[in-house]
């Protein structure tokens, strides 16, 4: 269900993404980072977090292990705690999602996340040129995770980086088959995109005011819970960030898609600035079993 402007706000945090030491100092890695940033964020208000493993290239079991290291003791401390990996580096989705099954037979998993189209990433070129990679997530790829997240029974949570992927998502609900505790996540592409250090090369669309209703244009009617994040920017810089709150939206923050040339603040700080916007527009923040609650997961 979509939220009401009044209802409990989900505040979610990506603790550290690819994000490296050298692009902000505070990031976390090490599972005993991990750990206290994870505690830190729960404590302060987060109810979903997501963090990346140290070596993405790790598939299934060895991924599934690599996650369990940091999370199994966050999840004996904080046993209702909300969270989800990233994909892993294969030649395909099945490969991506292959520690999925492993981690949920060993801890509790409720979120499956993956990005349900594709786009361009990139950074500037010498000559100030966009440069970079095509990140592709074909419909064969959507059927296979949608097909797993029904299977093992988890949320998806879905990375929406252009609006084509959004109407790809919506085709499936009109269909029927958009699995149970789906979350649209709105990520909108800062000055510095997804890698870069230098401006001047992003995906999608700004955080405006304008981006976001025609976002919001097109989940009219659909009652899809959705969130906002700001990749290579500052989300609470932007306007979408109390308009997003002011309408029933949620919050995404997190050192994985922050980034300010004069800036490098903690997981913490960045949950504390946006739980003082949802008290300011008079939402409460959702505990991790009100939030499972508002997406309807498995």
């Amino acid at each position: 269900m979509s939220a009401r402007p009044s209802a409990p706000l989900i505040l979610e945090v990506a603790l550290n993404g690819l994000t490296s030491p050298e692009k902000n100092r505070h990031v976390p890695r090490a599972p005993a980072e991990l750990r206290a940033d994870a505690i830190a964020c729960l404590d302060a208000g987060a109810a979903i977090l997501h963090a990346h493993s140290p070596d993405m290239r790790a598939c299934g079991e060895d991924a599934a292990r690599d996650y369990l290291a940091a999370w199994a003791p966050i999840l004996a401390e904080r046993p209702h705690t909300l969270w989800y990996p990233t994909l892993c580096q294969a030649a395909d989705m099945a490969g991506m999602c292959a520690h999925w099954e492993p981690i949920s037979s060993q801890a509790r998993l409720r979120i499956g996340a993956f990005d349900p189209g594709s786009t361009n990433l990139g950074v500037p070129g010498a000559d100030g040129l966009p440069s970079g990679v095509v990140y592709g997530v074909s419909y064969d790829d959507i059927r296979t995770a949608f097909a797993l997240c029904d299977r093992l029974r988890l949320g998806p949570s879905l990375g929406i980086y252009e609006p084509g992927a959004l109407r790809t998502v919506l085709a499936w609900q009109r269909a029927g088959r958009l699995p149970r505790g789906t979350l649209v996540k709105l990520y909108f592409g800062g000055d510095y995109g997804l890698f870069a250090t230098q401006p001047g090369v992003s995906f999608g669309l700004p955080p405006t005011q304008r981006a976001l209703e025609a976002y919001l244009e097109l989940l009219e009617g659909s009652g899809l819970p959705w969130s906002v994040s700001v990749w290579g920017g500052d989300l609470l810089a932007t306007p979408i960030a109390r308009l997003a709150v002011e309408r029933g939206g949620h919050l995404h923050v997190g050192i994985e898609e922050f980034y300010a040339k004069d800036r490098e603040p903690t997981n913490l700080e960045l949950v504390r600035e946006a739980a003082a916007l949802a008290a300011a527009v008079g939402r409460p923040l959702a505990s991790p079993a009100e939030a499972a609650q508002l997406l309807d997961l498995p």
